[in-house]
């Protein structure tokens, strides 16, 4: 048995809402250099070129990389053989997200309610997906979420029979509508299976997954690829402005799922696609 202090759960989300939003992850800036070395449209790759210069200046100027510091999502991976003390979990969380965004001088984005929209001040809630692992080690990925991409994202409750090429025209169809809105290059997370709720949170946490990364399923594999080319041959291009590169990655969850269903959800961000990964 393991005992971790919750302390140490709020300083290190508190240090990661700050990082996230400031420093690009290694796999996103990989990415974006390759972008730049492959589009092909003069303006296109123009844009890249001033995204890569926000992303320096953001970094040695200690600026975030977006104006919209987004709304904190919050995956945490908890051993079994892990014990907790000091406190509750779930405050030490939020009480690291609070402050992650007033030191670190995040824009606080999060309202009380929906409807009366009230800010919070502080950023809080997070929104927190919990997960029991074997082990003794608590993985902990912060992914501040801007609104223009996540405003995109699509549910779509397909028919069994609509099959693979069904799943595949409803992803094409949530890039399509989204175009410029979700501020391109994106990367597209997706998730198939399993109920309204878990295809849902399956794009989620496809995007914390790195866009080096592939997935293991070769039907699958074979699907990202094929997506992300349709994706590009759209034209929509850096910025919407046209161009060879609309996306830098697609990352495709799958999970079982009922006879009777074929639920198809994406989950859009945009070329910052923030996230921090620490294992305590």
């Amino acid at each position: 048995m393991k005992t971790l202090k919750v302390k140490e759960i709020t300083k290190s989300i508190k240090e990661m809402c700050i990082e996230a939003n400031h420093f690009l992850s290694e796999d996103m800036q990989c990415a974006l250099r390759k972008a730049v070395e492959s589009e092909e449209a003069p303006l296109g790759r123009q844009i890249l070129e001033q995204l890569q210069e926000n992303m320096q200046i953001a970094g040695k100027d200690m600026i975030p990389i977006c104006q919209d510091t987004g709304m904190a999502v919050i995956f945490i991976e908890i051993g079994q053989d892990v014990h907790f003390e000091g406190g509750i979990l779930e405050e030490a969380v939020q009480e690291g997200v609070r402050q992650g965004y007033t030191e670190g001088f995040l824009r606080k984005s999060v309202v009380k309610d929906p409807i009366y929209r009230d800010n919070t001040n502080d950023n809080t809630p997070a929104v927190i997906h919990y997960e029991i692992v074997p082990g003794d080690q608590v993985k902990i990925t912060v992914a501040p979420k801007g609104f223009g991409s996540e405003n995109m994202s699509r549910i779509f409750m397909l028919k069994p029979a609509d099959g693979i090429e069904g799943v595949k025209a409803a992803i094409l169809t949530a890039v399509k509508d989204a175009g410029p809105n979700a501020c391109p290059p994106m990367v597209v997370g997706v998730g198939i299976g399993g109920t309204f709720e878990k295809c849902a949170l399956m794009a989620k946490k496809a995007l914390t997954r790195s866009v080096s990364e592939r997935s293991s399923i070769p039907y699958v594999r074979a699907m990202e690829q094929e997506l992300l080319q349709k994706i590009n041959d759209t034209g929509i291009g850096p910025g919407g402005l046209g161009g060879t590169v609309t996306a830098l990655s697609v990352n495709i969850n799958t999970y079982p799922t009922h006879i009777a269903g074929l639920p198809v959800a994406v989950n859009i961000c945009c070329h910052v696609n923030r996230h921090a990964v620490r294992i305590l």
